[in-house]
């Protein structure tokens, strides 16, 4: 049996909210970004998913938890979008407090493209699909995140065919040969733990548990 309309969506006063941040972050993070077509590839995921994400909601609201996921993953875009992930500050603090030998903030952008879009596939999986929580959910949402994660590593790789040298904002390897390993390993990581941290409230908020 398919499942319909959640149990918990965000309300008319938390989703106005939600709308006005993620549009504000995004029109602060267009004003004098480190490199303007880095930009335009970091924010278009935020660019196209609000627009298609408030067309479908007549049809397929999204639970609450999953929209205030959304906002906070396109924070991290548009903030990484603005400065180029190799010089978000915040990374540069955490760099010199721990004393790293690079800028970070790139590894938190690749957890979140697992973290976020592993309850977005369970939220997709749950509902149109006849599949139920448990292992092959838990399995399926994994796959799904890893899936994206390799898909985002071949438009990073197109980039540096088609772009040469002006790729290197966007791809943000900072010298480390294994940056594309690391970047599937922290998505798949991000899938693994949302699951384990949001199952249960997702679960909650679909109406599947009282």
């Amino acid at each position: 049996m398919l499942l319909g309309s959640p149990r918990k969506t965000p309300g008319r006063n938390l989703g106005v909210v939600l709308i006005i941040a993620t549009l504000a972050m995004l029109a602060a993070s267009g004003i004098g970004p480190t490199d303007r077509l880095t930009w335009w590839m970091e924010v278009i995921w935020v660019v196209v998913g609000l627009p298609l994400v408030l067309l479908a909601w007549p049809r397929f609201p999204l639970t609450r938890l999953l929209c205030v996921l959304l906002v906070i993953h396109a924070g991290i875009l548009v903030l990484g979008g603005h400065y180029t992930y190799a010089k978000v500050p915040l990374g540069d603090w955490f760099r010199d407090w721990f004393e790293l030998s690079r800028n970070h903030y790139d590894r938190l952008g690749h957890f979140a493209q697992g973290f976020v879009p592993a309850i977005l596939a369970r939220e997709l999986l749950l509902r149109k699909t006849g599949l139920k929580p448990g292992g092959w959910l838990f399995y399926l949402c994994v796959s799904c995140a890893l899936a994206f994660s390799a898909f985002f590593e071949m438009i990073e790789w197109w980039s540096a065919v088609i772009m040469g040298g002006k790729a290197e904002a966007f791809l943000a390897t900072q010298g480390d040969i294994w940056d594309t390993q690391w970047d599937m390993f922290l998505a798949m990581c991000g899938a693994i733990l949302s699951q384990l941290l949001f199952a249960r409230q997702h679960d909650r908020e679909l109406g599947l548990m009282r």
